[in-house]
């Protein structure tokens, strides 16, 4: 949501969908959502008109109700997806162990905008508190990120696995490569946890907080 005129209408970034423009025809119905302050927000609007350039733009109605559902701080939906991760100094230089190997494999187990968990295979990988991190990991359907900077605050083991809490570091050097029109890494993540949201249809059962 970029602005609006109160009671005329709205400005939207046009959505786009692995790589392709949504289609948003004059006319089109839509259910808008989006998160604000720790608030849901979600309203029934139309596409009033469309602008291809210099930027691809919606202008939607100005809505007549408006709902508004308070969430908690940070919102944690499931996941699992391929994720690697780097290890790094306090100055940001690659750590290598024993064996030569800097870069590890795991699972993103549940996303929040504040951080993620990640299930590793192998019960015998150390992982230290406070130590800090770099991820690399795909946002289905919105883009691939790539050196987002993570600190572990808490590491689990169950049997033959072992997981590791990460919060985000949100320091200007982590990137994406979208599959469509951009922005910033955080503002992705947030976008893909409120997808997800909706999928799950918003059960209360479904998500917690982060640590």
């Amino acid at each position: 949501m970029l602005g609006w005129k109160e009671r005329a209408w709205l400005i939207c970034e046009w959505p786009f969908h692995f790589g392709q423009a949504v289609p948003c025809e004059a006319g089109t119905r839509c259910l808008v959502r989006y998160l604000v302050d720790g608030k849901l927000i979600g309203y029934e609007s139309e596409v009033c008109t469309t602008q291809t350039s210099p930027v691809p733009l919606l202008y939607l109605a100005f809505p007549k109700t408006v709902e508004e559902i308070h969430l908690r701080k940070h919102v944690r939906v499931p996941s699992n997806e391929p994720l690697l991760l780097i290890r790094v100094d306090g100055r940001g230089a690659v750590c290598v162990d024993s064996k030569g190997v800097s870069t590890m494999g795991g699972l993103v187990q549940d996303l929040s905008v504040a951080g993620c968990r990640v299930v590793f295979q192998q019960s015998r990988l150390i992982f230290l508190l406070g130590s800090t991190v770099h991820l690399e990991f795909e946002l289905i359907g919105i883009g691939h990120v790539s050196n987002l900077t993570g600190v572990i605050k808490n590491v689990a083991e169950h049997e033959n696995t072992k997981s590791i809490g990460i919060e985000f570091c949100f320091d200007g050097k982590e990137c994406i490569e979208y599959r469509g029109w951009g922005g910033s890494v955080q503002k992705a993540i947030e976008h893909a946890v409120l997808q997800k949201q909706h999928t799950l249809d918003m059960a209360p059962d479904t998500v917690s907080e982060s640590p």
